[in-house]
Parts: structure tokens; sequence; C-alpha cells
């Protein structure tokens, strides 16, 4: 088979998951589209942003108010990339610059096997350890900082990972370069290796957070679940995925509209961040 029509096939089958991949997507936000269709025709959708509270099956006076799950959603995910990020770049700063080789393997094994654990298993450890050690400090226990810990923890390794990999990239000649010149490792650090790798950090930053706000089964467990607008760090919260895993098993028709409508304005919030952090990353290429 001549090289030529390899090529072609390749083509093809690239393609063809190419569109398949982004195909799913599309059918994705059409189901919420669909699911949150009678929302949007019944003009009950900006009772979403000005009702006060989330009482969607009162008989007497229902409220369809979300936004402090939103605002519960954003500030756990906040607060746990707050706490990723940063630890996860520099450890992959001290992997890549300061450990010896010898540990490098494990130290990679490790994040991977943490970066493994399901969601579950973080969720029962923040409940039987990080709760009542926080309740000791200013109960309830099971509030925002409860679960931006856990889902800081969650999202570490892959930050950590990403940045490795990103600054592993970094070329040699750069770093060999500002060896003959003299600087010093801290500064070929900081103008030289965390500047180039910049770009794969920052789409694992992206990609770290996106799992943080969609998360659902470790936070739940440690959040509190009261829909309020939290006073501090250490009051309860109810971010919009937790709401939707309690309530749909036993929604209503309406309710679960509402419901869908909720799932769909999480989506749009992540694709509208991923988008900013892109253009952001890149502005010359999104101009052109």
């Amino acid at each position: 088979m001549c090289r030529s029509r390899i090529d072609r096939i390749a083509e093809v089958f690239l393609g063809a998951a190419a569109i398949l991949a982004g195909g799913i997507v599309l059918l994705i936000v059409g189901f919420l589209f669909y699911g949150a269709s009678p929302v949007l025709q019944s003009g009950e959708f900006p009772l979403l942003f000005t009702d006060r509270e989330w009482q969607p099956t009162s008989d007497r006076e229902p409220q369809f108010g979300i936004v402090p799950m939103l605002v519960g959603s954003v500030l756990v995910t906040v607060l746990a990339g707050s706490i990723a990020v940063p630890l996860g770049v520099a450890g992959a700063v001290f992997h890549q610059f300061y450990l010896p080789s010898l540990f490098k393997k494990w130290n990679r094994r490790a994040l991977e096997l943490l970066a493994g654990v399901p969601s579950v298993v973080f969720g029962f450890w923040g409940l039987m350890v990080l709760v009542p050690a926080i309740n000791r400090m200013h109960p309830p226990g099971q509030s925002l900082l409860a679960a931006g810990l856990v889902l800081g923890l969650m999202i570490l390794p892959m930050v950590a990972l990403t940045s490795q990999v990103a600054l592993d990239s970094v070329p040699r000649e750069h770093l060999q370069a500002a060896a003959g010149l003299g600087i010093g490792r801290a500064s070929t650090i900081l103008r030289i290796a965390l500047p180039c790798a910049r770009p794969g950090i920052g789409a694992g930053a992206v990609l770290a957070i996106a799992r943080a706000v969609g998360e659902t089964m470790a936070v739940v467990m440690v959040c509190g679940n009261i829909a309020n607008l939290p006073g501090s760090i250490f009051d309860p919260i109810r971010p919009i995925t937790s709401t939707i895993v309690l309530e749909m098993g036993y929604a209503t028709e309406s309710h679960k509209a509402l419901l869908y409508t909720a799932g769909l304005i999480l989506v749009l919030v992540i694709a509208a961040l991923a988008g900013w952090l892109a253009f952001h990353r890149n502005p010359e290429a999104v101009a052109k």
C-alpha cells in the first residue's frame, strides 16, 4: 500500500475522530438546551438570578434563585485553584530542577497514583478527617473551606503533572545558555523556564479548574449542602453540581427543567472561562 493512500486513510479516520469529539460536545449542549427549554420558553429564566432562595418544590411561594449555588461553585473552585495551582507549579519546579534523578520516577508515579484515586475516596477522607478538624476550629466543619481543601487536593496532581511536562519541554539550549552566562538557578527558573512553559502550565491549570467546577461526589460529602451565600469560609455551601445530583432523582418535570437550566449555565460558565483563558494565553493567534 503506497504511503499516500495510507496518509489519506489516516486523515479520514483522524478527521472522523475530531468530528465525533466535537459532535459529542454539541450533542451534550443541545441536550441541555432541550431539557431547559420549558424554563427558557416560560419566561422563568430571569427568576434564576432575581429570586433570593432555591425552593422550587414549595407549594406556597416557589423560589428559583441559583445565585447562591452559582456563587458557591465559583468560590469553591477559586479556593481549590488558589491551593492547587501554586503548589502544583512549585512541586513541578522542584521535581524538574532540584529533585535528584533517583527520586524523579517515584515522585511522578506517586502523583499519577494520587490523580487516579476516585473522588469518593477523597470525599470520604475529607468527611472523616478534615471535617472534624475544621469543626474543632469553627463549627459546623462541613463548609466552603472543607470543600476547597478536598477539591484542591484532588486537582493538585493534574496541575503538577502537566506542569512537569511543560517544564520538561523547555529547550535545553535555553537552559544551557543561561548556565553559560552564569545566571543562577533561581533566575533561570523565573526568567527562562517558567515563561517558556507558561502555555503548557496554563493549559494544565484550565483542565484542572474545569474538573474542579464539575466535580460532585467529593464536594457533596463535605460542603454542607445549604443553598445560602456564605459569609465566611467556615459556612456551608451548595454548588450547582451538588444540587443536580441530590435533586434529579425525585424532581418533577418542571423541577427537572430548572436543573437542566442550572447545568446549562454551568457549562456556559466553563466555556466562557476556557475561552477567556485561551484568548489571554495567545491573543495574537486569536486575532488572526
